[in-house]
């Protein structure tokens, strides 16, 4: 199964097989409890769900204190479900990094950094007015559209929350999969900082061969 949940580490570089020197992003992936099976007949939908990092019953919510007990499960801190490549894997397994090998593609979802309340300048790259004397709007946004429409357009880019917000990276390549450090290895960044919890999948736009 090429499902798992787990925390970025940070940012290293290695040496492939054919000798290329490639950066990567290092996802401390430890074993995953296959907690529950949802299925089409009883919920509605095909998903397995994942339950990642110890905790205690007094550190959970009721609600999640009570999951646990109903499955008798053993107590986790993340659970999170999975849609796609849950052939074959019933309640009680375990995901480990082993399930996935050097060239894998995989999708890997984070929250990225967030920033803060920003103006269009950080947040959507605007150019900024003039930099002489006299401009009056040199980091403020320009036109807001049609003047008799007296309102704000609809996705129109004007200041606001920047980050924060749930991105996932498309058709990222496995580099390496240590199974006995627990460590996966993805080509390039990953959302989110140093010890964001970060959900790694089978891709769902693997791109062709050329």
């Amino acid at each position: 199964m090429k499902n798992i949940i787990g925390r970025k580490v940070g940012m290293t570089n290695v040496f492939t097989p054919e000798g290329l020197y490639v950066p990567v992003t290092v996802i401390q992936a430890g074993a995953n409890s296959v907690i529950e099976r949802k299925t089409k007949e009883k919920h509605g939908y095909e998903a397995l769900v994942l339950a990642f990092e110890d905790a205690k019953l007094k550190q959970l919510t009721k609600p999640m204190r009570g999951r646990f007990e109903k499955l008798g499960a053993a107590p986790k801190t993340i659970v999170r479900e999975f849609r796609r490549g849950i052939d074959g894997v019933n309640a009680g397994d375990t995901a480990t990094v082993e399930g996935f090998v050097p060239g894998d593609r995989v999708d890997v979802i984070g929250t990225s950094k967030g920033k803060g309340f920003t103006g269009i300048i950080k947040r959507w790259n605007g150019v900024g007015g003039g930099a002489t004397h006299g401009s009056m709007i040199h980091r403020q946004p320009g036109s807001n559209g049609d003047t008799n429409a007296a309102k704000t357009v609809k996705g129109s880019r004007r200041p606001g929350q920047f980050g924060n917000d749930r991105v996932t990276m498309l058709n990222v390549e496995v580099v390496q999969a240590d199974a006995t450090n627990n460590l996966l290895l993805v080509k390039g960044a990953v959302p989110g900082g140093r010890n964001g919890v970060v959900l790694v999948r089978s891709s769902v736009k693997v791109r062709a061969k050329a």
